[in-house]
């Protein structure tokens, strides 16, 4: 049955209520007290992204329906724009130089409830050519997006919160599966249909558009992501202490950081230990490893071989041996929690093995879920790429060549977000992200 217009409206709202709930939950996992800590120093306080994601929605949207007055022009500058983890030196502000909890709580609130007095699905489906040339209804999957995307934000910051910081949502629970046995598997000379048409009906940040092809020669690429067991061999094996596996800007990092391990791991005596969200369990080893590009791209050097492009990545996950192209890796078949470990149903990885429906035409396994996987694409505009006019800065301000593509989705990943199009990008010296990486031979 089609969908009507009004309908889709209806839809819009209804997702965006549903993300509203959602980041409303995930901040009371954080003990009151804490909102005002810094959990990773390159990022803000908690409470900026209290008031973040709600002014966000409303500098975008206000003036859409019917030119609404600001309550607080001072708050609505305030809570605008979020940090970069690159470059410019850490944020020095203080806990006291914020607003009250409360006052933001009150700031919330007015700014949802004026907005949710306009829209409609009557006036959504009215506004058809809304201003910059762009139908409401994409400025509301942006903002729609846009909260998804801190979601997972806020969960890898709320990781690196000390425990007793958090209310614990859930017991860790191990998941029994077979020993993860590493091989590659071999993926044919052909193309990828890289990106979306401007002229189609789905949804696409700037930087998914425009659709091209790319040709992509023979390779193999490893069944399964990097695991932890492995990325440990790395480490026993002097992986951070020899120079040649690392480039110069990647080793000074390194070195002036003191770094010697990921992020999410903890040793004890001469134990190695995994920081889940809720508590520290013994290092799974066969859980996808998380790390920086620097560092996967370390491994892949010791290990003798190379990150895919993201045209070698989006080829193995969605072309097939016929030619054609699956929407998910599995097929058709709408994301469900059977099918791997995305869309909020965990808050932790699993095993890379876990989900052996979750496999490519190829018989490449987790690609889409478990952790975002690391490209060696430099972030950069398609062919054709245009900014969004009422977002210029979304894309176009990382286009600086120390970005590198990211794809596939990790636990904490909305489906909507799992399209083969969608593209994340971080900077190579971050850690924090929920991000691991499969190797490729050519």
């Amino acid at each position: 049955m089609l969908t009507t217009p009004t309908t889709a409206a209806h839809g819009l709202l209804v997702r965006i209520s549903d993300a509203r709930q959602r980041s409303d939950a995930l901040f009371r996992i954080v003990r009151e007290e804490s909102l005002y800590e810094r959990p990773i120093p390159e990022r803000h306080r908690i409470i900026f992204y209290i008031g973040h994601l709600e002014a966000f929605d409303w500098n975008l949207l206000r003036d859409r329906p019917s030119g609404l007055k600001s309550f607080s022009p001072e708050f609505d500058r305030l809570f605008a724009f979020g940090i970069d983890p690159v470059g410019g030196g850490l944020p020095t502000d203080q806990p006291s130089d914020w607003p009250s909890l409360e006052t933001v709580h009150d700031y919330v609130i007015r700014l949802r409830d004026a907005l949710d007095s306009e829209l409609s699905p009557e006036f959504i489906d009215s506004r058809v050519d809304a201003r910059d040339g762009f139908p409401l209804s994409t400025l509301l999957n942006v903002a729609i997006e846009h909260r998804l995307m801190h979601l997972e934000t806020l969960a890898y910051m709320f990781h690196q919160l000390p425990l007793d910081a958090k209310v614990s949502q859930t017991d860790w629970q191990s998941q029994q599966t077979a020993p993860v046995s590493p091989r590659m598997c071999t993926i044919p000379v052909g193309d990828a249909a890289l990106g979306l048409h401007r002229d189609g009906e789905q949804f696409g940040w700037d930087n998914e558009f425009e659709i091209h092809t790319v040709h992509v020669p023979a390779f193999e690429i490893d069944q399964y992501k990097v695991t932890n067991g492995q990325y440990l061999e790395f480490i026993y094996s002097g992986g951070y202490d020899t120079r040649d596996f690392w480039t110069e800007g990647d080793w000074n990092w390194k070195t002036t950081k003191g770094i010697s391990h990921p992020v999410f791991w903890r040793k004890r005596g001469d134990r190695w230990l995994y920081r889940a969200m809720f508590e520290e369990i013994l290092l799974p080893a066969d859980w996808p490893v998380y790390v920086s590009h620097a560092e996967a791209s370390a491994y892949a050097r010791w290990a003798g071989k190379l990150l895919p492009t993201e045209a070698q990545w989006h080829r193995a996950a969605y072309a097939t041996p016929e030619g054609l192209a699956r929407i998910y890796p599995w097929g058709d078949a709408s994301p469900q929690s059977n099918l791997g470990n995305f869309d909020f149903h965990r808050w932790d990885p699993t095993s890379v093995n876990a989900f052996p429906v979750n496999a490519s035409a190829f018989g490449v396994e987790g690609m889409v879920g478990n952790g975002w996987e690391w490209t060696s694409t430099v972030f950069a505009p398609f062919p054709g790429f245009a900014p969004f006019p009422f977002y210029h800065g979304y894309s176009a301000d990382f286009f600086d060549g120390k970005h590198f593509v990211m794809k596939g989705g990790s636990a904490r990943t909305a489906a909507c977000m799992l399209r083969p199009t969608f593209r994340n990008w971080f900077q190579g010296h971050y850690q924090y992200v929920y991000a691991g990486f499969r190797c490729v031979s050519q």
